[in-house]
């Protein structure tokens, strides 16, 4: 018989009201599961330092909608009960879950109280979330994987062993090495895969691995074992120098996503590595980052093969993904998107696995088609074009939905090979770089004859600072480092995909006649940057002849918009004949485009009766086939402002009263057929067929995330009579039959015969 105290207590137990958890911040959840898809798995919260599950009692829709929101996504879909997700491990720490639906987090809803349940691992509860990502959720990170117990698994990297490995500056080869609980461990060989090579390969910026010779590595391990010298003995002895097992698929992003042992499951009582040696790993850099020179023929077979590219990314391996499909470029959808489909497009594009997956267009907007929606890779495909996928415009995507990545590339040391130094701020300064000056690595400035805007950009990109605001000629207002002040790097050229200022182009002696001293280069850099693209529809369906009475061209005249032969005409007698059109430029970056100079240099224009903020804004030409300029629109000065933004976007830029010029992200300019100079004087020009060419900020005067898109072309044909404008299209498109040759290309970038 129970006495009555025992039941008092049974009856309050009965009416005690459920548990209300109670935490300083939201409780991690994840959702993981045997071949399950990033939105859905078996469901497991993070307590006291160790993953748990949930058990399924009272579980439903409106627990599952609560969990979904705390993961990123917009809702839940339904729940799976009885653990089809797999049972899991350690202990089920909520049990009889209940929620309004309005909670933000799972530990708000109540429930038994932590760790307080009667279920087995037989009743988990698995979750299925809708795919749509919260707008206010930008990015899946593999900085936030756990490994085993919640421990952080931070980061890998290979210890060369060889001679060889130990000479060169990027460590391709070595012992692996794993930092754990802040400390570095080596990891044993026994059970050791080529899929573990993947993993840690695609961590460290490679796309692939290759075969070890693990004979001659076991080789070495024993001698150094003998060598009575060599503290390697006793520290193998000692659990705490191991990672005892790891398995990865092969397709994981981050180690941490693989299952991990750190210690034998019997604890300290069993060596982690008995017999084993230290696991070694190589891996195959992707072409960007070897020395060796490509084959005859390699460039047109690479670029024939990518068919995916990056764009408007402020980093090497970071941008909006773009795919060619129908010979069209185009963007992803970022519904479903995530690390394993971003590993995908890292590595295609000869990178690492991603580090990052960022949603909600956070790299930039684009321009066109998007070609692809919900991509499910696996991640074992060898393309993205290998994964399933639906066409984009089949739910609903917008641009504002453009998918990114940010990808794990190799470090190649370039960071610490340059510094800044004097400015106000991390941001601005003198450049500094180190050089080897008679077999002697040492600091000291670059010179500032040449220098520009692409040259600034490679120093900003390889300081880690993004993009270039401004090339600097003239620092005298800025101290550089006592000591290095001297000019150790001149004559610098940079054609724009460096990773560094030692690898372009420059003087093999010094030769800094007027650049040195206060005159050193120095640069400001931004994590942001307008891009400007060219409307080139608009332009080949606006495009039409008019011969324009000189009468009526005075103003044009006087602002240089006509060719030279309109200066010995009988003005105001005759005509001159010019090819128009409409032209469209938006902003397609993430930050406005402004004018390089204040309004105290800014022009009044007395016949247009508007200040112009820019001087050389575009460039109209009429080439040959071959490249020759055969006429040119004059056009020169511009003012900048918003002509239209899409809806719920607020116009900021205006040309009247003296107001602020630049072009809003998202907005556009347009310059109608009909407004004086929006043309070029053909009037000299004879028949036969040319190509059209505008050039948007050609001379790079203000920077920009992404200059390739800002030359548009198009094939025109002139009988005398009339004229035809087709196959328009921007500088970064592809058109299969297009008729340039690279080499070609190059010729018309440059206005060169």
């Amino acid at each position: 018989m129970w006495s009555l105290s025992a039941a008092l207590s049974l009856l309050l137990l009965l009416q005690a009201p459920p548990c209300r958890l109670q935490s300083l911040s939201p409780v991690k959840l994840r959702l993981v599961g045997p071949g399950s898809r990033p939105e859905e798995g078996r469901l497991e919260v993070l307590y006291q330092g160790q993953w748990g599950t949930v058990c399924d009692d009272d579980f439903a829709l409106r627990e599952a909608t609560v969990a979904c929101r705390q993961l990123g996504f917009e809702t839940a879909l339904t729940w799976a009960h009885s653990a089809k997700y797999g049972q899991g491990e350690g202990p089920i720490w909520l049990d009889n879950v209940r929620c309004m639906g309005t909670e933000s987090s799972l530990d708000q809803c109540t429930s038994n109280g932590w760790g307080v349940s009667d279920c087995s691992h037989s009743e988990d509860i698995g979750v299925v979330c809708h795919p749509q990502r919260q707008r206010g959720y930008l990015s899946e990170r593999v900085s936030n994987a756990l490994g085993p117990q919640g421990r952080r698994l931070e980061e890998v990297r290979l210890k060369p062993i060889l001679a060889s490995a130990k000479r060169h500056s990027l460590v391709t080869e070595g012992a692996v090495e794993v930092k754990y609980e802040g400390h570095w461990r080596q990891v044993c060989d026994q059970d050791w895969t080529r899929n573990n090579s993947k993993v840690v390969c695609g961590m460290l910026g490679f796309p692939s691995e290759a075969p070890v010779d693990s004979l001659y590595y076991r080789k070495v391990w024993n001698l150094k074992m003998k060598d009575p010298k060599s503290r390697l003995k006793s520290l193998t002895q000692k659990n705490s120098f191991w990672i005892h097992r790891v398995n990865c698929l092969g397709t994981e992003p981050h180690m941490a996503n693989c299952q991990v042992q750190v210690a034998p499951a019997q604890g300290k009582l069993r060596p982690a590595c008995p017999g084993g040696m230290h696991a070694v790993v190589s891996c195959v850099a992707g072409p960007r980052f070897h020395p060796a020179k490509a084959k005859p023929g390699h460039k047109e077979s690479q670029a024939e093969e990518l068919k995916v590219r990056l764009r408007s990314g402020a980093q090497v391996g970071e941008g909006r993904v773009e795919v060619l499909m129908n010979h069209q470029w185009g963007t992803v959808c970022d519904h479903g998107w995530n690390l394993v489909s971003a590993s995908i497009v890292c590595r295609q594009l000869g990178f690492g696995s991603a580090r990052e997956a960022l949603f909600g267009a956070q790299l930039g907007q684009g321009l066109g088609p998007i070609h692809l929606s919900e991509v499910r890779c696996r991640g074992y495909e060898r393309t993205l074009s290998d994964c399933p996928s639906l066409e984009g415009s089949q739910n609903g995507c917008q641009h504002e939905n453009d998918a990114a990545v940010r990808c794990n590339v190799p470090d190649m040391g370039f960071q610490n090979q340059v510094r800044l130094a004097g400015g106000r701020g991390p941001e601005e300064g003198v450049v500094e770089v180190q050089v080897e000056v008679n077999g002697v690595r040492r600091w000291g400035a670059v010179c500032s004859d040449h220098w520009g805007l692409t040259e600034a950009m490679v120093a900003c990109r390889q300081l880690g600072l993004g993009f270039a605001n401004h090339a600097i000629k003239d620092t005298w207002y800025w101290q550089g480092t006592p000591g290095a002040t001297d000019v150790v790097m001149s004559g610098v050229h940079c054609s724009g995909p460096e990773l560094a200022l030692q690898q372009c182009q420059r003087h093999g002696p010094v030769h800094c006649p007027h650049g040195s001293g206060r005159f050193a280069a120095g640069v400001s850099c931004t994590d942001s940057a307008p891009d400007l693209v060219m409307n080139a529809q608009l332009v080949q369906e606006t495009a039409y002849l008019e011969d324009r009475p000189l009468s009526q061209l005075y103003c044009a005249h006087e602002e240089n918009c006509l060719s030279q032969s309109a200066d010995s005409m009988d003005w105001p007698y005759g005509h001159r004949r010019l090819l128009r059109f409409s032209s469209q430029i938006y902003n397609l970056g993430r930050a406005d485009f402004r004018p390089k100079t204040g309004r105290h240099s800014w022009i009044w224009h007395q016949c247009h009766r508007h200040y112009h903020s820019i001087e050389v804004f575009t460039h109209y030409d009429l080439l040959t086939l071959n490249g020759s300029k055969v006429a040119e629109g004059h056009k020169a000065s511009f003012c900048l402002e918003d002509t239209n933004c899409p809806t719920g976007l607020q116009k900021r830029y205006a040309c009247a009263n003296f107001g602020e010029q630049g072009v809003t992200v998202g907005c556009w300019d347009t310059y109608r057929h009909d407004i004086d100079c929006q043309w070029v004087d053909i009037t000299d020009v004879g028949p036969g067929n040319y190509i059209f060419q505008v050039v948007v900020n050609p001379q790079y005067e203000v920077a920009e995330s992404d200059f390739s898109n800002n030359m548009m072309r198009c094939r025109c044909k002139y009988d005398g009579h009339r004229v035809w404008l087709h196959n328009c299209h921007t500088g970064d498109s592809y058109r299969a039959n297009a008729e340039l040759s690279l080499e070609q290309e190059q010729r018309l970038r440059n206005n060169l015969i």
